[in-house]
């Protein structure tokens, strides 16, 4: 009998989607909507009575269609695009996420709501909607326009950002702690496995997937890449992340291989239909009474989030080099809330740390933000156009002065050989400082342990123990230290000559040039070594001995530095020939440069 009776839920939700998501696509507007209020119609608080009888197995249904719905967005994300998106798309988003998440909380507060349903409904309101903004342009046919381009590399570097969010979100609903240091560890661990992941999962999966994909056999290769998929869940799962980032990882590795376009038509089918039980399954959430309880808060999240997205995504897009009109029509393209709304609400539920009533409004928010998408897309030129014509003459002036001197700095970048070298330089900087940061954590957990594998360390009390590990990670990692501050003289160097042209700074160049070369490596090593020192605040030495030990190290450093960049030399090169292609061309001479 629960087979009837799950068969009577599962055709209740498909014939009710069928239908309502018919009406929708013959009224123009997005089918996402549809699915929603699909659920709303069979859900359990709508009247007279509910379609669906055993919520709980739809629910197991709607994970499923979370994990397929996650895996699509990494196959579609594919880790070539992060290197075309651009900065114009990182400094968007970044700037986004981190505003809307500030006002998000501040609205929470404002609400008198705790302090965790404040955190979590700045994180909703934080990342726009894939889906949404992608079928709506399909359906406006803009998607080829430029500042549609645009959207697309702002919303690959969100998903990539909401991943992080979501893990982070788990960490600290677990702990119940709102802690910076926590918060820095667990950006840190989630770094670390996402570098190691990426780079044994780059070596294995597109090679294993193409190979099953030579077998012609559409079986074969659906079951293998599901069974990565799952795989990568469960793994993550077993590391006490969400679910969401193992399948989005293994999406965005598969998109490697060159069976991709193949695999993408496999999936798709079982993801519309897993994905749809999902949309439907938020819908069914939903509680008209709290709808009617808090029309007020949903109000202003509602304008929050439109004129908020609009301003912080116009403040990125300009910052990054673009005309204030195309910065305006990207932002209105992408205020909505979406599907990571509803994931990031899930989580905060089925960990028991928000508040029930949360859940029902995001749902209203983004049903409302995605109902508003077409028109604000649509309007889009007319509104920039508007708004323009009413600026003041010398605001307009400046306006272009900005977009030109920025997008000179675009167009006066480095080309050939140049480009080549900045480009390995900058993921050399990036592997090096990832691995001073796996380095640190991996002498933090060794300090947690009851009895150190190591010798010497027996009968040491607890602060000369920490002193002995935290040297320890200090003179291992000098190395990469030392390499890393070359690798960035040698970046600051290139941009300064490219980025300040001697008719800017007169008799002034070299020595802005000099300053410029000199302070952004210093800035930066500053900066990772005071995240460091947070990183390893378990394992620092006291105060006295640490200051020692500082100038100890900066001595040592000053002596022996070209032995440190010899060693570094030939780690690089047998790092070279164990990864192939990755840092090619930086062979011993780099580490001198």
């Amino acid at each position: 009998m629960h087979g009837i009776s799950f068969i009577q839920d599962l055709a209740a939700v498909l014939l009710v989607a069928g239908v309502v998501t018919v009406v929708f696509h013959r009224l123009h507007q997005p089918v996402v909507l549809g699915y929603l209020l699909a659920g709303f119609i069979i859900g359990p608080h709508t009247p007279p009575f509910p379609l669906v009888r055993d919520e709980e197995t739809i629910r197991i249904l709607a994970d499923l269609g979370l994990v397929f719905l996650l895996f699509s967005l990494g196959l579609e994300f594919s880790l070539k695009k992060l290197r075309a998106v651009g900065i114009a798309a990182l400094i968007g988003a970044l700037t986004e996420i981190v505003l809307m998440l500030w006002v998000g909380y501040e609205i929470g507060l404002l609400f008198d709501w705790s302090s965790m349903d404040s955190i979590f409904l700045g994180a909703m309101l934080s990342i726009s909607s894939t889906t949404i903004v992608v079928k709506t342009l399909e359906e406006l046919k803009r998607k080829q326009e430029p500042f549609a381009h645009l959207i697309m590399g702002i919303l690959i570097v969100e998903d990539i950002l909401a991943i992080g969010i979501i893990a982070l979100l788990s960490g600290l609903a677990r702990s119940g702690v709102l802690e910076p240091l926590a918060a820095l560890t667990a950006i840190g661990h989630l770094g670390v496995f996402l570098v190691a992941a990426v780079m044994i999962g780059l070596l294995t999966v597109p090679r294993l997937v193409d190979y099953v994909a030579r077998f012609n056999s559409s079986e074969m290769l659906l079951v293998t890449v599901l069974g990565l998929c799952f795989g990568s869940c469960l793994l993550v799962a077993k590391l006490d992340y969400s679910i969401a980032l193992g399948a989005f990882l293994m999406g965005a590795l598969i998109a490697e291989a060159k069976a991709l376009p193949r695999v993408e038509r496999l999936v798709e089918p079982v993801r519309d239909l897993f994905s749809a039980i999902f949309f439907v399954t938020v819908g069914m959430l939903i509680e008209p009474r709290l709808l009617i309880d808090y029309a007020v808060p949903i109000a202003v999240i509602t304008v929050g989030v439109v004129l908020g997205k609009i301003a912080t995504r116009w403040l990125g897009v300009f910052l990054a080099g673009h005309s204030g009109h195309t910065a305006l029509r990207a932002g209105m393209g992408l205020a909505q809330i979406g599907e990571f709304s509803f994931i990031i609400a899930t989580l905060g539920l089925s960990l028991g740390v928000i508040s029930e009533f949360l859940y029902p409004i995001a749902v209203a928010v983004a049903g409302i933000t995605t109902f508003l998408t077409p028109y604000l897309i649509r309007g889009s030129d007319r509104i920039a156009d508007g708004l323009t014509h009413l600026l003041p003459r010398n605001v307009k002036e400046f306006s272009g002065l900005y977009t030109r001197w920025a997008g000179s700095l675009v167009a006066a970048g480095p080309k050939g050989p140049v480009r080549a070298m900045l480009h390995r330089s900058v993921w050399i900087v990036i592997i090096n400082l990832t691995l001073i940061v796996a380095l640190f954590l991996g002498f933090a957990y060794l300090a947690k342990l009851p009895m150190l594998p190591l010798p010497l360390t027996s009968g040491l009390s607890p602060p000369m123990r920490n002193t002995l590990l935290w040297s320890a990670a200090v003179l291992i990692s000098l190395p990469l230290f030392i390499a890393t501050y070359r690798k960035l003289q040698a970046i600051s160097m290139v941009l300064a000559e490219l980025s300040l042209p001697g008719r800017l700074s007169g008799e002034l160049t070299p020595a802005v040039r000099a300053l410029v070369a000199q302070g952004i490596p210093m800035a930066a090593l500053a900066l990772f070594g005071l995240f460091t020192l947070v990183l390893t605040a378990t394992i620092l030495p006291p105060r006295e001995i640490l200051i020692a030990l500082i100038v100890l190290f900066a001595l040592l450093v000053w002596w022996l530095h070209r032995g440190f960049l010899r060693i570094y030399s030939r780690l690089q090169i047998a790092l070279e020939q164990k990864l192939g292609t990755a840092l090619k061309g930086a062979g011993p001479g780099e580490g001198q440069a």
